[in-house]
């Protein structure tokens, strides 16, 4: 049987006569990293807030570890780390300075888990840099510092890789595959940067307008990626007519560099390369390729746009 960290059930928040969350159920297994996908503003942040209790819902309950009543909620929360809307840190402080500061703001006892903390993010050689002078990456990795105190089982991480540089990134990205991986820690990454969560989730909530439109595993979202052919010919718009009017369908879409997504005619490639060349086109590129997640978020949202 599933153990979850996380549920919730037709959770609702609103402002004014706007839906942030819209009777929201989802569910975050443990032990699994957890890419919440959706577009600024779809509610994203909202859930967050309320699972933090930074916000109160509307309408709807949730479960933390299997606890729903408040008092229960409130020692839950103890067993969660989080970073919401950038790290909260003291620019003039150092590494271990800063750690100190949040451990004795949050009444953690014992000072061993600050170096040991600071050697798990790879921070321990900072010496008396201050945060301030700090690279992004380093920021970032001091942010996941001042979550990780007090041991949590459950990572909560709102946009964590925004605004950071390819080598800040990837530092990131290595260490949560490494607490998730070595340490057992749930983690619940809410972004819209969809190539990195490819690289990182297990598993999938897709939100947008405050509804959540689906969820499902790595392994299931590899499955569900449609196959299309790729397809670069020198006039794409007399392509677009032609795919229209010979083969009978608006399974395609053209890119913004001019290639071709044709999600129909899969299995009779060949036929499509005459129908093509047969009316003068020049074949540039033209091969089988699968969706990636970018291109499934977009497909799930909107559907797919034609020529």
């Amino acid at each position: 049987m599933n153990e979850y960290v996380l549920t919730t059930g037709q959770l609702s928040k609103g402002y004014q006569k706007n839906m942030a969350l819209d009777k929201v159920s989802l569910k975050i297994e443990k032990g699994s990293i957890y890419g919440f996908i959706g577009q600024n503003g779809a509610g994203k942040s909202t859930l967050i807030r309320v699972v933090t209790g930074l916000a109160y819902p509307s309408s709807g309950t949730f479960e933390l570890f299997g606890k729903n009543s408040e008092r229960d909620i409130i020692e839950a929360r103890k067993r969660i780390g989080t970073i919401i809307e950038g790290p909260a840190l003291y620019p003039q402080m150092t590494a271990k300075e800063n750690l100190e500061a949040h451990r004795l703001l949050r009444g953690i006892p014992g000072k061993e888990c600050i170096d040991k903390t600071l050697k798990l993010v790879g921070l321990q050689d900072t010496g008396k840099k201050k945060a301030k002078n700090f690279s992004l990456g380093m920021k970032q990795r001091l942010g996941l510092a001042i979550a990780l105190l007090g041991d949590p089982e459950f990572l909560i991480l709102d946009e964590p890789i925004n605004g950071l540089d390819p080598m800040g990134v990837v530092e990131v990205r290595e260490l949560l595959k490494k607490l998730n991986k070595e340490y057992g820690i749930t983690i619940l990454i809410s972004s819209h940067i969809l190539s990195e969560l490819h690289l990182l989730a297990t598993h999938y909530g897709i939100i947008h307008k405050g509804e959540l439109l689906e969820q499902l595993s790595a392994k299931e979202l590899h499955e569900k990626c449609q196959q299309y052919l790729h397809i670069k010919v020198d006039d794409p718009n007399k392509a677009a007519t032609i795919i229209e009017n010979r083969l009978a369908t608006q399974q395609y879409e053209v890119m913004p560099n001019g290639t071709i997504k044709l999600f129909a005619s899969i299995d009779s490639p060949g036929k499509v390369s005459k129908i093509l060349t047969n009316e003068g086109l020049v074949i540039e590129e033209f091969m089988p390729m699968g969706e990636d997640l970018e291109s499934y978020f977009s497909r799930r949202i909107g559907g797919v746009q034609h020529g």
